[in-house]
């Protein structure tokens, strides 16, 4: 077993509260989610538009599923070290508002921010990273590979190997950032860094376990099990 994955620890104001705590508020009525594929997206402005949503979002407001791609990019923790970035080359480095290490983001890599009221949904934060990874094991459980999350290091892995990566804000009682799950990407890029701190951690993706050869595909196969999980409904 691993040590803690510090790139996929949870942060933000309600990082390391119980599954209750975030509940504490009066349920209301559970508008519909709304999806939105956004297909490839610069990474800096769709952070700080996350950003926004949450700060502007109201009791009322629908919760949102942003499933896209982004460029070539390194993105690290708040606290993050530097000395993980070993040779990032032309590739930019972000430093973000979530917790841990340094991970790797580019095209043909599916990324899921499930921006979700989790108070009004009565959920704790590790209930969403659950449901995170759980949406991603359910997906792969319909190709028949058999794919797990491990304690106290929260992504998904298959044979040893990190199928996608988690890793969650909280503020205002809401989430943002999430999940991303390899599906065609390069991966020679995580062979810059040590992803999530982990020197030599070996990469998985789609393309090559179950011949998934698109986003496209993946994000309608994910988004169905993710709303599962979520909501309880396989559609929105």
């Amino acid at each position: 077993m691993p040590a803690p994955d510090p790139c996929e620890v949870p942060c933000g104001s309600d990082a390391g509260r119980s599954p209750g705590d975030c509940a504490r508020a009066a349920p209301g009525p559970m508008p519909a989610p709304v999806p939105r594929r956004l297909g490839l997206r610069e990474y800096e402005p769709s952070w700080r538009a996350m950003q926004r949503f949450t700060d502007e979002r109201g009791p009322h407001t629908p919760d949102e599923i942003w499933l896209l791609e982004h460029p070539p990019v390194f993105t690290l923790g708040m606290n993050a070290s530097a000395a993980h970035v070993l040779c990032p080359g032309d590739i930019p480095v972000v430093r973000i508002d979530r917790g841990g290490q340094v991970t790797y983001h580019g095209p043909g890599q599916l990324v899921v921010y499930p921006l979700v009221d989790l108070r009004r949904a009565a959920l704790g934060v590790r209930d969403l990273v659950t449901a995170l990874e759980q949406s991603v094991i359910d997906y792969m459980a319909a190709f028949g590979i058999v794919a797990e999350c491990r304690r106290g290091a929260p992504g998904v892995y298959v044979e040893g190997k990190k199928l996608a990566s988690v890793g969650i804000r909280v503020r205002r009682g809401a989430s943002y950032h999430g999940i991303a799950m390899n599906v065609v990407n390069d991966l020679e890029p995580f062979e810059r860094i040590n992803p999530c701190g982990y020197p030599g951690l070996s990469m998985a993706r789609l393309a090559d376990l179950c011949g998934v050869d698109s986003v496209a595909a993946a994000q309608e196969g994910l988004l169905a099990h993710l709303l599962r999980r979520l909501y309880g409904t396989e559609s929105a």
